[in-house]
């Protein structure tokens, strides 16, 4: 056994999870009954472990346990108590930011002391929802017809999250907290290449009072697991985060069912770069924007466009800046990138570069330092324009495409000329230009003078091939709940007449 396996099965152990993935129903450790499921050590190559795909007896079993748990969560304790099991849960998650950082650097592929920033963010996630358990009020509504009038918020029930492989832990708790905060049930598929912090998370959960039940996680594949969870009666809203491509079979499947859906999805952001803004700060914030994390992130500065009368400086800059990034081993702390996180990505970054190149692309990178391992150099596509396939297909890997623009108004028709609507950013000294910019840019989110901010406070989400909704601020509290309206006939003779109420 090698040493990083055997680091793994340590790490599991600590989080009692056993020797492989398994399914968490109704608080129970569950093998599936399905096709074999391999993680793939995306540093080595090497295969850790294999577990069978959960299936569609599992996901069933998994919307039963949360519907049964849902009704207590959500009626049979109040709001508050609600809030102070998340605040012990976020005291039992910093409590083990090691081992769960350690499985993530190992199964996804991220530098380590990036995986144990997002379990710090995981723990900030349930501190915040916390806190607005007991704070989501209703509203009096001064109607004509002089009745009563108000609103509460409701929980949806059950709700079907589905969550990708370059974030794990991190797009679990920014799922789940939400979901729990407002009284719901979940039954979330994390990404079958990288499964076993989500389990590890609930389970965590629920050793500091989290109901058993009320969150259950499958551990297997869409077509099956991801289905058969999307049609049962007891899941009333389908919450997704992945591609483009998936998440229009996930919509079609959850409108066949009648069942409203979040998608967060993929961008092709633009990152703006005037003549008059400040280079070296614009270069570092391009690099954090793209090559951190391997490009893998929906947000991804992946165009890189830039003022013509200095295009050629900025791309010299950022160029010669790439040869400074530490890649190398995910656990070694002073690696800053990792590999691909798995082959299927590998592939599809590396032949976006090739065909780059074919299409007449001038390809800046550094040399591959890494005999092993799914690796791809940061890289910068100069030469191409907008409408190539590079600056219009996600890539989601360190590729930059960097783009030359005349003047403001060729910078905004650029930025918007995409099917994705999710992100952007400006650098400028210009503050009545910055926020021109972040008008007329379509994007939810954009920065000024900075890139890839988030918070867990503050609303995220994209428009057209980015998805729809909003999964984080008070809007998420939203999405989670339904308001019902509520009318008292205060009149001493009721009001209820031909005509007045249909």
């Amino acid at each position: 056994m090698s040493d990083r396996k055997q680091k793994l099965l340590d790490a599991m152990a600590v989080l009692g999870l056993g020797t492989q993935p398994q399914s968490l129903i109704n608080g129970t450790l569950t093998s599936g009954t399905g096709a074999e499921i391999q993680l793939v050590d995306p540093f080595t190559e090497e295969v850790l472990i294999t577990y069978p795909d959960a299936g569609e007896m599992l996901a069933n079993l998994a919307c039963d346990a949360a519907q049964n748990a849902q009704v207590g969560w959500a009626k049979g304790i109040s709001a508050a108590a609600r809030g102070q099991v998340m605040q012990d849960i976020v005291r039992a998650v910093l409590a083990n930011v090691e081992p769960l950082a350690t499985i993530e650097a190992i199964v996804a592929g991220k530098p380590i002391k990036d995986c144990r920033i997002e379990v710090a963010k995981v723990a900030e996630m349930f501190a915040y929802y916390a806190g607005w358990a007991d704070k989501l009020h209703g509203e009096v509504i001064p109607v004509p017809s002089g009745h009563l009038n108000y609103t509460q918020r409701e929980p949806l029930g059950v709700v079907f999250q589905i969550t990708p492989w370059n974030a794990p832990i991190f797009t679990a708790g920014w799922q789940i907290a939400p979901a729990i905060a407002t009284g719901n049930g979940v039954v979330i598929k994390p990404s079958e290449l990288t499964p076993i912090t989500t389990v590890a998370l609930v389970k965590i959960a629920e050793s500091v009072g989290l109901p058993v039940g009320l969150v259950n996680v499958l551990c297997g594949l869409g077509p099956t697991s991801g289905q058969a969870a999307i049609a049962h009666a007891a899941v009333r809203k389908v919450i997704f985060v992945g591609s483009p491509e998936t998440g229009r079979r996930v919509a079609v499947a959850a409108a066949e069912a009648l069942k409203p859906a979040v998608l967060e999805l993929g961008g092709k952001s633009a990152n703006i770069v005037f003549d008059d803004a400040n280079l070296k700060h614009a270069c570092l914030g391009a690099q954090a924007a793209i090559f951190s994390g391997a490009g893998q992130s929906c947000v991804a500065g992946s165009r890189l466009l830039v003022h013509k009368s200095v295009h050629a400086e900025l791309v010299d800059m950022l160029s010669k800046g790439m040869n400074n990034i530490k890649l190398g081993d995910p656990l070694d702390e002073a690696t800053e990138v990792g590999p691909i996180s798995n082959a299927r990505q590998f592939a599809h970054v590396s032949d976006m570069v090739m065909k780059a190149k074919d299409a007449g692309a001038s390809v800046l990178t550094r040399s591959k330092t890494q005999a092993q391992g799914y690796f791809v150099p940061p890289t910068i596509l100069n030469g191409l324009s907008n409408t190539a396939l590079a600056a219009q297909q996600e890539i989601f890997g360190p590729v930059v495409t960097a783009i030359p623009f005349e003047n403001e108004a060729d910078a905004i028709a650029l930025a918007n000329a995409t099917d994705f609507g999710l992100a952007g950013a400006v650098w400028t000294a210009d503050v009545g230009r910055a926020h021109r910019m972040a008008d007329a840019v379509r994007a939810g989110t954009f920065w000024i003078n900075s890139y890839k901010a988030i918070h867990v406070s503050s609303p995220f989400g994209g428009s057209l091939s980015s998805g729809f909704g909003r999964s984080s601020g008070t809007d998420a509290l939203m999405e989670y709940t339904s308001a019902k309206s509520v009318w008292l006939d205060s009149a001493p003779i009721p009001r209820i007449a031909f005509g007045y109420v249909s």
